[in-house]
């Protein structure tokens, strides 16, 4: 029987779900204003959808082939749970059902905005930012929703009174966030050589060879740029983060089950389903904070983004205090550890998240550093944005690397040694799902920035007055900052929800060993270790030193060395693909968009209206094609390792992927933003104003840094989650199947 607590999870899940319902009803009432605003954003919300219609195919067809063979992994050779291939589809289909609603939310939500924007700046932002509480409440919501719906399934088929049934149905339900990780992968890297390729052909064409403003209608590549907005910043972010959160709560479940194993059904139970319930009140408690949040007319930056922090960190408050309370009542052992890991994820996310607003907003020192080396031409800035963004590793890092000392010593009861090992890794999952329990506003918070960003491109097109514009750029300028506050929250519970699976990953081999000797094989483990068939009991009697030391996972095995350089160098290598790629989509637009200047006249006086069309079709087709071989390095790596160096080649691999792909992730998310800050801090009038030799050498600097924190930083944490979660679902068939 499920404990009553359980029900707390799709009770806060409906709540989400009919709180995004209310902020959608609520902003479809608003005016979307003049007849020219209402059809730039028909235009853009037209091409929108049918990018997402090209990108859902493929997609489909990738889904259905990878449950194919999960299929047959599972029926015909027995190597996987045979509810695998269904959890694995419907992962998918809820990551991509998330990113849709926030796309089609932000959509109709632009030109509402920037018609709010001309009444005052609070207006503005009002509208703005609960229309991407919508796509932070839709994407806690469906997690909760998917994830309750499976325990609540699985519990059917599944006795909870035994711990290794329990264990089973945890290893299981990690599976669905393999589907949502390989949806995300396509539509954030899709999405993000889409928008990056618009967003640079329009720039370098538009602002610097034509000298017309941003999202000037004149320019043929801005429909594509604002399309891409959403295609990659909403709907690719949605699907993302989607997969972060319920990446983190089922890694955590899954810790639970294996760390409280000995210590009875119940308590085991009330470790599983802890995480699930501590999401579900951050899911309610974000709710909440929506409602905190407003500002007032001619506000700073520093002011807007104090008005963003009191519904994020009044969530956080909140959640920290509340807690305790429901962890008492729930009973749960170790009831202090546990509180305070959670706590120490949530303060380790604000760590990541102020570092990031300090490194990328143009009120602080090093923004405007990169602003001032534009005085001196474009080298300048790409060597000053580079230098802050390596700079701004170093707090991340250490945020991460003091948070898990800490959750690990609270979760395993103070103590450091080999017998809590397990509990102390579970302290780290519960650090990993307090960093991510107010998810529901910290997105929201990330969502609005491109609602912002297309509300200054209607204003502009649109022929407004210049204050609304200024008001759009203020909140497009705060959107940056919150956007890498954003992407430093998902790199952030990537890292940790990482060790996590590592963890997991192991107890879905033993699982796969299992199944091995219930068909009457006995198991050679690489140290010699031999478990006779059917001796399943022995097996999991095995604890996690043990089975590191039988598969002899230590630095000094060549196996785990090579494998380790190999994960460090995909993620460089993966950076390096998705960057070209941009870089390939980008040149078709620039060329695009000078033959249209050249070759339709009128275009420049007014008097013809440039191809949009023609613009969107190149972005779509460049990233359909584009994204395929970032897609294929990430699926095939874990595969390809796991059949030659086995379980300690995969533990290499992923290890080396994920410390390379949390700094380098870091790094270009942080040296973008400051690029594109320091672009609009140019533009208030600073160093010479828009049209200056300084902002021309600021907007070079921002089409390097596009890419940088909208296509290959945004997909290493995909990339790295992908692999962890990929080779959870291969564990069987890697433990089976190995050359050396």
């Amino acid at each position: 029987m499920l404990p009553t607590w359980f029900w707390l999870v799709p009770l806060s899940s409906v709540m989400a779900l009919g709180a995004s319902y209310y902020f959608f009803s609520q902003m479809m009432k608003e005016s979307e204003g003049t007849e020219t605003m209402a059809r730039i954003a028909a235009h853009v919300r037209h091409g929108a959808l049918a990018y997402l219609k090209q990108q859902y195919k493929i997609v489909g067809i990738v889904l259905a082939s990878l449950t194919a063979i999960f299929c047959v992994l599972a029926y015909g050779f027995h190597l996987q749970n045979p509810w695998v291939p269904f959890a694995f589809l419907t992962g998918g289909l809820f990551s991509a059902l998330a990113g849709f609603i926030g796309m089609r939310t932000a959509t109709y939500a632009s030109a509402r905005t920037a018609n709010a924007a001309r009444e005052s700046l609070n207006s503005g932002l009002r509208v703005a930012f609960r229309s991407g509480a919508v796509m932070g409440l839709t994407v806690v919501g469906l997690g909760l929703l998917d994830i309750a719906i499976w325990f609540f399934v699985l519990t059917r088929f599944y006795n909870v009174d035994d711990s290794q049934q329990v264990v089973v149905i945890t290893t299981t339900m990690l599976t669905f966030g393999m589907g949502a990780a390989v949806q995300s992968l396509f539509a954030r890297v899709g999405g993000g050589i889409f928008t990056k390729a618009a967003d640079v052909g329009a720039d370098l064409v538009g602002k610097i060879e034509a000298g017309i403003p941003e999202d000037d209608p004149r320019n043929p590549a801005t429909i594509a740029d604002n399309v891409g907005d959403n295609v990659g910043d909403v709907a690719g972010m949605g699907a993302d983060l989607y997969e972060s959160y319920v990446g983190v709560i089922l890694a955590s479940a899954a810790l639970g089950a294996a760390a409280y194993f000995s210590a009875g059904a119940e308590t085991q139970l009330l470790a599983v389903i802890a995480p699930m319930v501590i999401g579900a009140l951050g899911a309610l408690l974000s709710v909440l904070g929506v409602f905190f949040v407003r500002t007032k007319e001619g506000a700073s930056q520093k002011e807007l983004l104090a008005s963003l922090g009191r519904g994020v960190n009044g969530s956080a408050v909140l959640i920290a205090a509340l807690s305790l309370g429901l962890l008492a009542l729930m009973q749960m052992p170790n009831l202090w550890g546990l509180w305070l890991a959670l706590v120490v994820g949530l303060l380790t996310g604000i760590a990541i998240g102020r570092a990031a607003e300090y490194f990328t907003s143009e009120s602080y020192k090093p923004t405007r550093g990169i602003a001032g080396a534009s005085k001196t031409g474009p080298a300048t800035v790409i060597i000053e944005g580079i230098g802050v963004g390596m700079v701004s590793v170093a707090v991340p890092v250490l945020a991460v690397v003091l948070g898990t000392s800490l959750a690990y010593f609270f979760g395993s009861g103070f103590e450091y040694s080999t017998d809590t090992m397990n509990l102390g890794l579970y302290g780290i999952g519960m650090a990993a799902v307090g960093m991510l329990s107010t998810l529901g506003i910290t997105l929201a918070t990330d969502a609005y920035g491109p609602i912002a960003d297309n509300a200054g491109g209607n204003a502009e097109m649109s022929g407004l007055p210049p204050e609304v514009r200024e008001r759009t750029d203020a909140l497009d300028s705060l959107g940056n900052t919150t956007a890498a506050t954003g992407k430093g929250f998902a790199i952030g519970s990537a890292a940790l929800t990482g060790m996590a699976l590592l963890a997991s990953y192991i107890e879905e081999v033993k699982i796969g060993i299992s199944h091995i000797l219930e068909r009457g094989t006995d198991f050679v483990f690489p140290d010699g270790t031999v478990v006779a068939a059917g001796a399943v009991d022995q097996l999991q009697a095995f604890n996690l030193m043990e089975m590191m030391s039988f598969f002899e996972v230590v630095l000094i095995n060549p196996k785990v060395i090579v494998s380790m350089f190999t994960g460090a160098m995909l993620a460089f290598a993966f950076s390096g693909i998705t960057m070209n790629a941009v870089g390939r989509a980008a040149g078709q637009m620039v060329d695009e968009v000078r033959r249209q200047f050249r070759e339709i006249p009128g275009i420049m006086s007014g008097e013809s209206d440039p191809d949009y069309a023609r613009c969107v079709s190149i972005s779509t087709k460049a990233a359909q094609r584009e994204m395929m071989m970032p897609a294929a390095l990430a699926l095939a790596a874990p595969v390809i390792i796991g059949l030659i160096f086995g379980v300690p080649g995969v533990l290499g691999l992923l290890i080396g992927a994920m410390v390379t792909g949390f700094s380098l992730s870091m790094f270009q998310a942080n040296s973008g933003g400051a690029w594109d800050n320091a672009k609009k801090y140019i533009e208030q009038g600073h160093h010479g104003g828009k049209g200056s030799e300084s902002h021309k050498a600021a907007v070079i600097g921002d089409t390097v840094g596009d890419p940088f924190k909208d296509t290959s930083g945004p997909g290493l944490n995909i990339l790295v989650k992908l692999m962890s979660m990929e080779s959870i679902v291969i564990a069987g068939v890697t433990a089976a199947v190995h050359l050396l």
